[in-house]
């Protein structure tokens, strides 16, 4: 088959690969739709020690079930393997697991015309649904998951507060769109891209920034400020701008320099929260946005033959007029 490799730092290469071969409960997908992650990103850059190239990356996918129960139809992939045994599983926190992985981090991932995951991991696509569309089930799950998480702490709705979004990537814009939806007052997005603020703004009902600028919003103004990059700057800026009694909810794993106002978090009873991916509830009720158009057309993706990898990973690196989310196809 043929599949997009990394091979090394700032390397990508399309080539040819063995064909997957499933084990156990595993059936093989054929790939329709593969979402390039920050993650991934990350890997490009040699920063995640976890993915060692050679390494098909990419777990964002949606594809054709080759065999099994599903077979014949479109199915949307939970890239996270977990024991099924631990207090955590049992209790339906499955992204806590201490034996969690994913599918292009020690694996081969779905980069690739063919990936072989857990039949459980495989969730069907409601009919007529674009499969590129339902290939960003993973990244709107860990929005919506964060969204969910911070709800439960912050103290009046949504539909009172004013929100804060860190970053104008996939994450971040999804997140937007997910406030916009639940009636959010309040919806503002700091992003340094100049081409991601005017795909915010064009797509979702809220105001943009350069966080370098000097014309910024005031400090303590949030009751609730998403970090979608997870920066030591950003958490300063979550730190800077969120109220007293607000919410800081921290998605982004850019770095772990420091940033965060521990003393301003004490003083003035501000919730910090991390948070890690999704459960398959969270993936769910993704799908099932995205299937009901909740979130918008969606048309902000740019999609690419998988031949074109390389430079699609190029083109983030230098993050020069790059959409919010590149699809690529095999």
């Amino acid at each position: 088959m043929k599949a997009l490799v990394y091979t090394g730092s700032l390397q990508v290469e399309f080539r040819d690969e063995p064909d997957p071969e499933p084990t156990g409960d595993q059936v093989l997908v054929k790939i329709k739709s593969s979402g390039i992650c920050g993650s991934d990103m990350h890997a490009y850059h040699g920063h995640d020690a976890r993915r060692v190239p050679p390494l098909i990356l990419g777990h964002e996918a949606a594809g054709i079930a080759m065999s099994g129960h599903y077979e014949g139809s479109a199915v949307a992939i939970n890239p996270i393997t977990t024991c099924g045994r631990c207090f955590d599983c049992l209790a339906g926190r499955t992204n806590l697991c201490k034996e969690r992985d994913l599918i292009g981090m020690r694996v081969a991932g779905a980069f690739a015309e063919y990936v072989a995951v857990s039949e459980s991991s495989l969730i069907p696509v409601p009919t007529g649904l674009d499969l590129n569309k339902a290939c960003l089930m993973e990244p709107t799950a860990v929005s919506l998951h964060s969204i969910a998480l911070a709800e439960k702490c912050l103290l009046r709705p949504l539909s009172e507060a004013s929100a804060l979004v860190i970053g104008g990537g996939a994450i971040g814009l999804l997140a937007a769109l997910i406030l916009q939806q639940k009636g959010t007052r309040e919806i503002v997005v700091s992003e340094t891209s100049e081409s991601r603020r005017d795909q915010v703004v064009r797509h979702c009902e809220c105001s943009a920034f350069n966080p370098l600028d000097k014309d910024l919003p005031k400090q303590d103004h949030f009751d609730l400020v998403i970090d979608a990059v997870g920066s030591g700057a950003t958490r300063a800026d979550a730190s800077k701008f969120v109220r007293p009694g607000g919410v800081i909810s921290h998605i982004g794993l850019q770095d772990n320099e420091p940033g965060l106002d521990t003393r301003k978090l004490t003083l003035q009873e501000v919730i910090f929260i991390g948070n890690y991916t999704y459960t398959t509830t969270d993936l769910i009720a993704a799908l099932t946005a995205i299937a009901n158009n909740a979130l918008g057309s969606l048309d902000w993706m740019d999609i690419r033959p998988l031949s074109s990898g390389a430079e699609a990973f190029r083109d983030l690196h230098q993050l020069d007029d790059v959409a919010p989310k590149i699809v690529l196809q095999p």
